[in-house]
């Protein structure tokens, strides 16, 4: 098992910390800028922000400590997302779930993926991608931001806050 040291546990502490406060930025301050980085509705892709956000900005800051893990923090970071997407999907639309308990577990779990997976991965294998995963990591959050005021049809997309899942949304 990897064991984080003082300065990853910290960031870990703050950027989960960060994202529970981003969940409620929006209602707090609605503007165009707080919701490039804050929820705006209640759908799956919107929740990504979360973890997105703060996760980047704690990977850029523990970069100078650790520059050998920038390619495994950019995977994390892509997994992370993928997971949160994936899992939310099938509780929420599959299985028409709605706990507030699930959703939080679920964000805790995936931040600490974000943070405990570069350490599971081998460094030579992730050199010759660093430049992809970034690259996919910033795309992840140009469509994060373009989709936040252009949100295609579909069921990441689709607000969950009103009638239940299963009523609107086929699985």
């Amino acid at each position: 098992m990897p064991r984080l040291n003082k300065t990853e546990w910290i960031a870990f502490a703050a950027a989960t910390v960060a994202g529970a406060c981003l969940h409620f930025l929006y209602t707090l301050l609605p503007c165009p800028v707080t919701a490039l980085v804050a929820p705006v509705r209640e759908s799956l892709w919107e929740h990504i922000k979360l973890i997105y956000w703060p996760c980047l900005i704690a990977g850029l800051a523990l970069r100078p400590k650790q520059p050998e893990l920038l390619a495994q923090r950019a995977f994390s970071l892509l997994v992370s997302v993928a997971g949160m997407l994936a899992i939310g999907y099938v509780y929420h639309i599959c299985f028409q779930g709605d706990s507030l308990l699930f959703d939080i577990a679920l964000y805790v779990l995936m931040m600490a993926v974000f943070f405990l997976l570069p350490h599971l991965l081998g460094q030579t294998f992730w050199r010759g991608g660093q430049a992809v995963l970034v690259l996919l990591v910033l795309a992840l959050g140009a469509a994060t931001m373009l989709f936040t005021f252009l949100p295609p049809d579909g069921l990441l997309f689709a607000d969950l806050s009103g009638t239940p899942t299963w009523v609107t949304l086929p699985c």
